[in-house]
């Protein structure tokens, strides 16, 4: 028998897709506080992001009157109509997030806009408001979010250790501070600071805070601008000369429009062919950087969790980006020892000679036969 589902069931269907893991929970709120303008954002996990995730930040804030419609699943303040899909310059747009959290978690939404001289607290758990009340806060939005994963016991025993979480979260938190370095954040765990930047927008800053002064002081800048509007392609970043290689994408830092994607596809293939003939099979450089091309130029609505997103000219994306990278490269970085050519005026050193044999009788290996 075909039935309708539960609007419980259902939503905790939906938050299946969005709400991953803990990490997916960062991922989701530090993309709203930097869609509402933050420029402070500290968040604070414990438990593996299990026991509760805050996020706080200094944005716009929610309108008292819209805080409860936030969490209404498909309602947005980012689209209006089904033609915004092709100009999205938000990182959210779905209406899903929010929502998708509270089905499965227990949330505490404290905001207020510098309009209102009262804030608002909300609660909700299990996709039901639990009280509402007005509150003193500071302009902008706290999310507190415990107990994540509650009511879906079976999903909780899918998650990986505690470290692993932490280890997946810290990695979102890191993406986000290379991508917005003129946003100061932090991130504690378990009541240790685990990162921080200063946001002052300076991306060698926070490029030395993540990998460190030996990495840092090695990195190149990589700075291009096509010009032009709706076929503009612009890209700026740091990467790192071959030398510094790894064995896996987890070191490629991409944005595209501020939205952090996977390094697939069309952005695998620039950074295939920036370092063509630099890397041995199975190594991938160190990098990041953030690609900007006209909103209409790129569709970011192909992925459930938006981590992919495709190009209408990936051929002209992928050439142009990976043209700057390999200018850069050669302009400033050493080429690799192997491919050094001597200089014409000095001539190779002839090979040493090899040392005279000892006095005393010859005699030749056991299995090779003495010459005629």
């Amino acid at each position: 028998m075909i039935r309708v589902l539960d609007p419980l069931v259902a939503a905790q269907i939906a938050a299946g897709e969005v709400v991953e893991r803990p990490a997916s929970v960062v991922k989701e709120l530090l993309e709203n506080a930097l869609d509402a303008g933050a420029r402070r954002i500290r968040l604070v996990v414990r438990g593996g992001g299990i026991g509760e995730i805050s996020i706080q930040d200094d944005g716009a804030g929610i309108p008292a009157a819209e805080v409860e419609t936030a969490f209404l699943r498909h309602a947005t303040s980012k689209l209006a109509d089904a033609g915004d899909l092709w100009a999205i310059a938000t990182l959210g747009f779905r209406g899903e997030a929010l929502p998708s959290i509270a089905a499965v978690a227990q949330v505490i939404c404290t905001t207020r806009c510098a309009a209102e001289a009262l804030g608002v607290e909300l609660r909700v758990a299990g996709g039901e408001v639990q009280s509402r009340q007005d509150v003193g806060a500071p302009v902008g939005t706290t999310m507190v979010v415990r107990n994540l994963f509650y009511n879906m016991p079976v999903r909780r025993e899918f998650l990986r250790s505690t470290a692993a979480e932490h280890a997946a979260i810290t990695a979102v938190v890191t993406q986000y501070a290379l991508a917005y370095p003129a946003v100061r954040l932090s991130l504690v765990i378990d009541e240790r600071l685990r990162f921080e930047t200063t946001g002052a927008g300076h991306l060698p800053g926070v490029m030395l805070a993540v990998y460190g002064l030996e990495v840092a002081q090695q990195l190149i800048p990589v700075t291009h601008d096509t010009g032009g509007d709706v076929s503009r392609i612009a890209l700026d970043g740091l990467v790192a000369p071959a030398e510094l290689s790894r064995g896996s994408r987890e070191a490629l830092h991409v944005s595209v429009n501020g939205r952090m994607v996977a390094p697939r596809g069309v952005i695998a293939a620039i950074f295939e062919e920036a370092y063509h003939g630099l890397l041995m099979k199975g190594r991938f450089p160190l990098a990041v950087l953030a690609l900007r091309v006209h909103p209409s130029m790129v569709d970011v609505n192909v992925h459930p969790a938006k981590i992919e997103v495709k190009f209408r000219t990936p051929e002209r994306v992928c050439q142009t980006a990976a043209q700057a990278i390999q200018a850069a490269l050669l302009r400033t970085a050493a080429p690799p020892r192997l491919l050094r050519e001597a200089p014409a005026t000095a001539p190779l050193p002839a090979p040493p000679e090899p040392p005279a044999a000892p006095p005393g009788p010859t005699t030749m290996p056991r299995d090779v036969p003495p010459p005629r």
